[in-house]
């Protein structure tokens, strides 16, 4: 019985000092272990956004949110094509490395949004990018590195090692209203860290062009090259979307811009750390949106849904029985008013939970279970 505890006590201690070795080293093998350190958010306060600060102007929102807001500088090695004449001594005499690799650089601005040193930008901002250069209001460089990034929402995730940041609050974007007051904080044309003042045009802009998944605040405050990935926020100096892109001909502000809404973009970003990319719900259609010559054609009352255009076999949709010609008109209860409306709340559902459509068959509405599946990367 002795030598049966003194065997047991051993083997406990072993275990015991393996898991002191890869808890300290290696934590992240083990698996309760998140990926990244969670970052801090500061929330704005419920209810209490004022839209005017003072009669002098937003100087108060200015000192508040335009410290959180960085510069960031990429360069990125570019190789030409080959050229079939690049070992010939006189071609390389006559144009020397001309077709050799080069660097490039560009500029763009972020959100510091935890003291953890987590910063929002978009994923042009910093795509393909060497080296990522971050300076501070403060006059403050730091070299960041990419936690993770994705595409189909152009947001980027990047990180600082950095003591007493200042990060910024996140407001409520899923309040903002059409003609609300908005502050655009970046730095255009690198000329510096520059705050601008618009309203907000329009909500839920989407089919753009800009990116896979669309709901855009638009706005005419002044944003211009340099601006992408920087803050818009309300008057109150809390961030409520990250801007991204303008439409312009000349490569100005021509009074339309588009930011992404930070509750989309805060939930990105959260995955982003915790699992290093994001996850998203899928169906397994394609679609389009209704027309009023489909609306005829389908005897529908109103001009809205999106058509199930074509079902892929034995992907979600088609083992719910959901059928070429079907109608989607909402998605848990919710209105889906076009095609774009339809992919983005399909795609913040969680795959492997069951999801409730209501679609339109032979003008005759009724409801199907499906269970939502994981998006393709």
């Amino acid at each position: 019985m002795q030598k049966l505890w003194l065997i047991f006590t051993q083997t406990v201690t072993v275990l015991l000092a393996i898991f002191f070795v890869v808890s300290t080293l290696r934590p992240e093998l083990l698996p309760w272990t998140p990926r990244g350190k969670l970052a801090t958010i500061r929330e704005a306060v419920k209810g209490k956004v004022e839209q005017t600060l003072s009669a002098g102007g937003f100087h108060t929102a200015a000192e508040v949110a335009m410290p959180s807001v960085v510069n960031i500088f990429t360069s990125k090695e570019v190789r030409a094509a080959p050229h079939p004449f690049m070992d010939d001594p006189t071609f390389q005499r006559f144009f020397g490395d001309r077709f050799g690799p080069r660097t490039e650089r560009s500029l763009g601005s972020g959100v510091i949004v935890s003291p953890e040193g987590y910063i929002l930008t978009n994923h042009h901002v910093v795509e393909a990018a060497n080296e990522i250069q971050v300076a501070l209001m403060d006059g403050r460089n730091a070299q960041a590195r990419v936690i993770g990034s994705d595409p189909e929402s152009d947001l980027a995730v990047l990180k600082i090692d950095l003591d007493n940041l200042p990060s910024i609050a996140f407001g409520e974007s899923e309040k903002a209203r059409v003609g609300d007051i908005v502050l655009a904080i970046g730095n255009p044309f690198g000329v510096g860290q520059t705050m601008t003042m618009g309203i907000i045009g329009a909500l839920g802009r989407s089919q753009v062009g800009l990116s896979t998944f669309e709901n855009f605040i638009q706005t005419d405050a002044a944003i211009n090259p340099g601006n992408s990935g920087g803050a818009l926020t309300d008057t109150s100096g809390n961030l409520i979307g990250i801007n991204t892109a303008i439409y312009s001909r000349s490569g100005g502000s021509l009074g339309i811009g588009f930011a992404i809404p930070v509750d989309a973009a805060k939930q990105i970003m959260q995955q982003i750390i915790e699992t290093g990319s994001v996850v998203r719900g899928w169906l397994g259609v394609s679609m389009q949106n209704i027309t009023p010559e489909l609306a005829e054609s389908f005897g529908l009352k109103k001009q809205g849904g999106a058509l199930i255009a074509g079902v892929l076999k034995n992907g979600p949709a088609d083992d719910a029985g959901i059928k070429p010609g079907d109608i989607l008109v909402a998605v848990n209860g919710k209105q889906v008013s076009d095609s774009s409306e339809m992919l983005n709340l399909v795609a913040s559902l969680a795959p492997g939970k069951l999801a409730a459509l209501t679609i339109l068959r032979n003008r005759e509405q009724q409801d199907v279970q499906v269970r939502i599946g994981k998006r393709p990367g």
